[in-house]
């Protein structure tokens, strides 16, 4: 793990001009370090070692990505949530909700085809970033819906300024803002 964080912290670096007031976290070189690749899925799911998902749950588009890669090491499936999500049919049912304001102030429709998660499983969410905790927020209400439970969520950077958030949806990750250079 200690090799994990070292390379996600080498391979990160923030965006943004000399003019700029802010700057923009830049996570892609993470994807392409092989070890990272390599080694992330499993990172992120030993933050819950005892908890026995059944499911792992991520975000469009980051969040499927790293979603499926502890899936894998999980040995379970993965629960893709869309942004702004659209039935194909009548009959393809979904459950919504709508997050509060985001980092960019925007407030999304998350939604999750009602297949994907039974009563009875036990969730893992999965992220890149968790800033505000809206989506964060959101996906818990949308495995509230399913009548599944909530295990946590594990993420690769946690920036988030509430720890009542993060006591309550059992935040965990492998870096906290701070460590980034």
């Amino acid at each position: 793990m200690s090799d994990l964080r070292v390379n996600l912290r080498r391979t990160f670096r923030w965006l943004g001009d000399r003019t700029d007031d802010t700057s923009a976290a830049d996570l892609t070189g993470w994807w392409r370090e092989p070890a990272i690749v390599a080694q992330i899925g499993a990172g992120l799911a030993a933050l819950f070692p005892d908890d026995a998902p059944t499911v792992v749950m991520g975000p469009q588009s980051r969040g499927s990505l790293l979603g499926a890669l502890v899936a894998h090491a999980l040995g379970v499936g993965l629960a893709e949530v869309r942004k702004d999500p659209a039935q194909n049919v009548d009959s393809d049912a979904w459950w919504e909700v709508t997050t509060a304001p985001d980092y960019r102030d925007r407030h999304l429709r998350l939604g999750l085809r009602r297949t994907l998660l039974r009563s009875g499983d036990r969730v893992i969410f999965v992220d890149d970033w968790v800033d505000t905790g809206a989506q964060l927020e959101a996906c818990r209400r949308l495995v509230d819906l399913s009548g599944a439970s909530w295990i946590g969520a594990a993420v690769v950077v946690d920036a988030l300024q509430r720890s009542d958030l993060r006591r309550n949806l059992r935040v965990r990750s492998l870096l906290h803002v701070r460590e980034l250079p």
